[in-house]
């Protein structure tokens, strides 16, 4: 709400309201997988998972979790084409002449109203872009704006890659599936988690330690679901080995 306090100062659509609350969207969409994966691959037994009303509920569930990803998706490919026609306003070249207008100077997901008071003070460039109808940047800002949106709407899609073979190791291990070439390809997900990691390190060097912890918890829960189909796995094979001996 902050940030939306800022950029859709003037109004909006409902679209970009909802833009502008994709973290929120997101979360729930997250929370809600994680937990319905830590009930499929763990909590629940699979006397209970065969039961024909668990499984559809776990995956009606999922659907609407996936629909709320699905927003989030749209939400940061909207913001980079949104970025894309972010241009230099040549008749601007003092953040003076914008003051005491309702305008908030952006950068780095920081925002300040500019008054007479301070307009000298935000930036001593002359080379200023509007990020939005009522934010605008500087040089520098628009620079970092560029990395910011580029870097959230890979994070996005690597968390799609991640949960998708994490799907994939689900639907094999329910056929009792523990190798392969399709088990091979869940392991993929190793890649995407350095990835990940990579983004951490980038918003703790930008000054955003709280999104670099919060991506560091969102990786250690979807490692907690790993361990669980890797030991999940582990029982498949026993079982095999069980079986051939009999």
């Amino acid at each position: 709400m902050y940030i939306a306090s800022h950029t859709l100062r003037q109004g909006g659509t409902f679209l970009q309201w909802t833009e502008e609350l994709a973290t929120t969207i997101d979360l729930l969409g997250w929370f809600g997988l994680l937990f319905m994966f830590e009930l499929e691959t763990y909590s629940l037994s699979e006397e209970t998972l065969e039961k024909k009303g668990v499984r559809w509920s776990l995956h009606l569930v999922r659907l609407v979790c996936y629909i709320l990803l699905a927003h989030t998706v749209y939400a940061r490919f909207s913001a980079v084409n949104g970025f894309q026609q972010v241009a230099q306003e040549p008749q601007i070249t003092s953040l003076c002449q914008v003051a005491d207008q309702e305008i908030s100077f952006g950068e780095n997901y920081r925002y300040t109203i500019i008054d007479s008071s301070n307009c000298t003070e935000l930036s001593e460039d002359s080379a200023f872009f509007y990020l939005d109808p009522s934010v605008i940047t500087d040089s520098d800002g628009y620079r970092l704006e560029r990395k910011l949106v580029y870097v959230a709407m890979n994070d996005v899609v690597m968390w799609l890659l991640v949960i998708w073979a994490i799907e994939l190791a689900v639907w094999l291990q329910n056929r009792n599936i523990a190798g392969g070439r399709l088990m091979v390809v869940t392991h993929a997900a190793k890649f995407f988690y350095a990835v990940l990691f990579l983004h951490a390190g980038f918003w703790a060097y930008i000054g955003h330690w709280i999104y670099a912890w919060d991506q560091f918890l969102w990786i250690a829960g979807f490692w907690a679901i790993e361990k669980n189909l890797s030991a999940w796995r582990d029982e498949i094979r026993e079982d095999e080995l069980e079986a051939g001996h009999v």
